[in-house]
């Protein structure tokens, strides 16, 4: 789906998405993605839900957002509250939804001036996981 061209042209912001991928200034990433409003837009070593670690949330507590929406695949999930225990220590704010979402929310709470990450996950393999559900 893309999405309307946002005012805030200078910031890091979804520019369009699919199952597969996910376009951020008009640049197509086919692996997952950590992203906030200014900076470069980091790999994030991570192809299934399943596969989370708390290592994969260290990392993102260490860039010091002051809100993470995860867009965890392509069906909602929970991620368990022990892989996320660096988040809560540092108070910051977390929400999980499908990815899809999560790049709609990311947009419009960055727009907002929020100091938001976004942590997108793409599953490495759509077709497969979409006939299993």
């Amino acid at each position: 789906m893309k999405l309307q061209p946002d005012p805030h042209s200078a910031l890091n912001t979804v520019t369009r998405y699919d199952d597969s991928y996910i376009e951020i200034n008009a640049i197509r990433f086919e692996y997952s993605v950590l992203v906030m409003p200014e900076g470069a837009i980091t790999p994030w070593d991570i192809t299934d839900f399943s596969q989370f670690e708390r290592s994969h949330f260290e990392i993102i507590a260490q860039m010091r957002p002051e809100l993470v929406i995860l867009g965890g695949g392509l069906k909602h999930r929970f991620v368990s509250p022990s892989l996320i225990q660096d988040l809560y220590k540092a108070k910051i704010g977390f929400e999980v939804m499908t990815t899809q979402a999560a790049c709609r929310t990311y947009n419009i709470l960055m727009g907002e001036g929020r100091l938001v990450l976004g942590a997108f996950l793409i599953e490495s393999d759509p077709v497969s996981l979409t006939a299993k559900a």
